[in-house]
């Protein structure tokens, strides 16, 4: 049985980044990645996104910019679906992913562009 605090975080997650792509990656996990899984579950989502201090929007800002700044462009685009269903704008992650190029560098910050750009024009096309 997993604890409240797995069960929270699954909520969140699912919330967050979408019951499909978590129930994916939990299912698909193996006995080697099983225990990541859990514990990201469980930690990250939580024990951490579960906290009161921030709301999920500035979490998901917070995580676009230190995901462009560690260069992860796969976990960039994961958290740009999250940021907009958490209620993050468009401008909102311009902004971020600007402030990103002085910050963290330039090219980091026009690789998460490019991913942005790529999504937003995704989603556009399913209206």
């Amino acid at each position: 049985m997993k604890s409240e605090r797995f069960e929270k975080g699954l909520q969140l997650r699912r919330e967050v980044l979408g019951a499909q792509h978590v129930d994916a990656n939990l299912s698909s996990a193996d006995d080697f990645h099983r225990p990541l899984q859990d514990l990201v579950t469980e930690y990250c989502w939580g024990a951490v996104w579960a906290r009161p201090g921030l709301d999920r929007k500035t979490r998901s800002l917070i995580n676009l910019a230190m995901l462009t700044a560690l260069n992860r462009p796969k976990e960039v685009k994961l958290h740009l679906k999250g940021a907009l269903n958490n209620g993050c704008t468009k401008e909102q992650i311009m902004e971020v992913l600007l402030q990103t190029a002085v910050y963290c560098g330039v090219p980091a910050a026009v690789d998460s562009f490019h991913i942005a750009g790529e999504l937003f024009k995704e989603i556009e096309s399913q209206k």
